[in-house]
């Protein structure tokens, strides 16, 4: 039985936008970040979305704030390199009683793929395979994180009909 240790991450993409769109400087682009908090299994907890130029660790408060209310038995999350710092670990402090584990890369210049940290590049990938959250065509990201809700939905409602129509 797999434990509900959610993991935390952000992903970058460009668009048209009415709120507000930031510069990332790390990655020389214009546009937003999503954050999402999910389980072991890859399935959504909680997801935030604002503008790139916002850090990582700055933007992770709103997420974490909003997935302590919904879920307060999550005791430990697993985070990467971005995350790491100070300022986190008073958000982390703040939220809620739960702790932080960044996972961290083990060489910087080959592939490796990291224990923890692919559930949720599995998860930005099932949810990067719908056409609207390819890239960031709408205006608000109230509407974004919408459908990146919307998505998770119809991915584990598919899982759900695959497994009654097998049995």
């Amino acid at each position: 039985m797999q434990s509900s240790t959610p993991k935390v991450a952000r992903q970058r993409k460009k668009g048209s936008a009415l709120d507000r769109q930031g510069f990332n400087a790390g990655k020389k682009i214009t546009g937003r970040k999503r954050h999402i908090l999910v389980d072991t299994l890859g399935l959504l907890l909680s997801v935030s979305v604002h503008a790139a130029d916002i850090q990582d660790r700055d933007g992770a408060h709103d997420l974490l704030r909003r997935a302590r209310r919904r879920f307060p038995f999550v005791e430990r999350i697993f985070a990467d390199g971005g995350y790491q710092g100070p300022k986190m670990a008073k958000t982390v402090a703040a939220t809620g009683r739960w702790k932080i584990e960044i996972v961290k890369r083990s060489d910087l210049h080959r592939f490796v793929v990291l224990p923890k940290r692919w559930i949720v590049e599995r998860t930005f990938a099932w949810i990067s395979r719908n056409r609207r959250l390819m890239r960031d065509f709408e205006r608000y990201t109230r509407t974004v994180a919408a459908f990146v809700r919307l998505a998770m939905i119809r991915i584990m409602l598919r899982s759900l009909t695959r497994s009654t129509q097998c049995s």
